[in-house]
């Protein structure tokens, strides 16, 4: 007589759970009622249950009602969801999931999934056959903020595990239909593949493991050798030029997608290449568009990588009867006699005074004989260069530039002028 699995899969579980507070992503079929049984079992008051109606028809309504029905009877908390629109692909499938699963476990829980070592073997055939490198290899076996309890047991041992807890599950007809690139995977070229090489499952299984080590290799030689830190806003990161000196244009192509991961960037191969090429030879002040709405910019000792959707905070007028709040800065009202540094100034009160970005080209004077300067060379002798530049403000009166808070007045303000003004003091909110 066989032996029992449930030990096992309970231990797996309790491992995988181990402290933590989870949102149990549940479908209703057997992987995810297998996972649901075990948890209520060995982590009852840890875990949230939620379930999603993707909208692909009956089966998917009811396997959602059965999850319910299952939860209650637990005695567990659970969510429903449900599709709004009918998705057209896996991507627009998992999307629609996964933010309902997040909106979920936003008050600090984890999400954990059924995912076993069955579906490794497809996630890392598939990703193979998609060229994919040795990152994208490690497929779910990456490190991850997403709990994979059952990774390690195979489907065999879930479906023993269901007969003897007499555990009921529903199949939804979707997973055979062969629209879908994982369901070819699974039903034809596999069981094809293993006939031919009946290893296949524990050689993929192998890559995807010696994958997962080499990220977390490559992971923990960046924090060692390389100085990558978050920018202000947190929309971005910085790396030090310095360290990334000493490395070919191949080494970089393989630091690179683990670098732009931790700004939550994926990159194309092309946008791999191209990031690699500009941290070897890029000159201060250059930038260059990456794929995926990424760009990066080369400071004085840092590439800044930054979302191009985030764009250029369009100019505004300032205020005279409160703040003025542009991009990451605010500029206040304050009163004239305090205007001590280049973080004030008092501005011409008969002209229109507004706050920009900087734009390649602007002049401001900043002597009454001198030629007007570049802002520019300001901006570079004040150590503000790459992407801060391209967003560093600058006040206008009229068409005249006539302060760069924290860097230059012009001849031109009123206190330079001795004439009387309207005075502001300017703060960055994100220092």
């Amino acid at each position: 007589m066989r032996a029992s699995v449930v030990p096992r899969i309970h231990s797996e579980v309790r491992r995988g759970l181990s402290g933590e507070h989870v949102v149990l992503a549940v479908s209703g079929g057997i992987d995810s009622m297998v996972l649901l049984d075990a948890a209520a079992d060995v982590a009852r008051d840890r875990v949230r249950v939620a379930t999603f109606d993707h909208g692909t028809g009956s089966d998917a309504a009811r396997a959602a009602d059965l999850v319910v029905f299952r939860a209650r009877g637990l005695g567990l908390q659970y969510d429903r969801g449900v599709a709004p629109n009918r998705a057209k692909s896996e991507a627009e499938l998992r999307a629609v999931r996964w933010t309902f699963l997040n909106n979920v476990a936003s008050a600090g829980a984890r999400i954990a999934t059924a995912h076993t070592a069955n579906d490794q073997v497809e996630t890392v055939l598939m990703r193979t056959l998609r060229g994919a490198g040795a990152r994208g290899l490690a497929g779910l076996a990456a490190p991850s903020k997403v709990l994979r309890p059952l990774l390690a047991v195979r489907r065999d041992e879930i479906v023993a595990y269901a007969r003897e807890r007499d555990i009921e599950w529903i199949e939804d007809a979707s997973n055979a239909s062969m629209r879908f690139f994982r369901n070819r995977i699974r039903h034809e070229l596999l069981p094809a593949l293993r006939i031919v090489s009946p290893s296949i499952d524990e050689d993929l299984l192998d890559l995807g493991g010696r994958a997962a080590k080499w990220r977390r290799d490559v992971d923990r030689f960046i924090d060692d050798q390389l100085d990558v830190r978050a920018c202000h806003s947190g929309a971005g990161l910085d790396v030090g030029v310095r360290g990334m000196q000493g490395y070919s244009v191949f080494e970089l192509r393989e630091l690179v997608p683990a670098i732009v991961a931790r700004a939550g960037a994926v990159l194309d191969r092309r946008g791999i290449v191209r990031l690699a090429e500009f941290a070897r030879n890029s000159r201060i002040g250059a930038r260059a568009q990456l794929s995926g709405a990424w760009e990066v910019i080369r400071s004085r000792d840092a590439l800044q990588l930054r979302a191009t959707a985030c764009g250029r905070p369009t100019p505004r007028p300032l205020e005279l009867s409160h703040s003025t709040t542009w991009a990451a800065w605010r500029f206040s009202p304050m009163p004239s006699e305090c205007v001590d540094d280049m973080w004030a100034a008092s501005l011409p009160a008969d002209r229109v005074i507004m706050v920009r970005a900087w734009q390649p080209g602007d002049v401001m004077s900043v002597g009454t004989k001198a030629r007007p300067r570049k802002v520019k060379e300001l901006l570079t002798r004040a150590g503000i260069t790459g992407y801060d530049r391209t967003t560093w403000p600058v006040v206008l009166a009229g068409e005249d530039i006539v302060w760069i808070p924290g860097v230059r007045r012009s001849t031109t303000t009123a206190d330079s002028a001795g004439q009387l003004g309207l005075s502001f003091v300017c703060e960055y909110l994100n220092r």
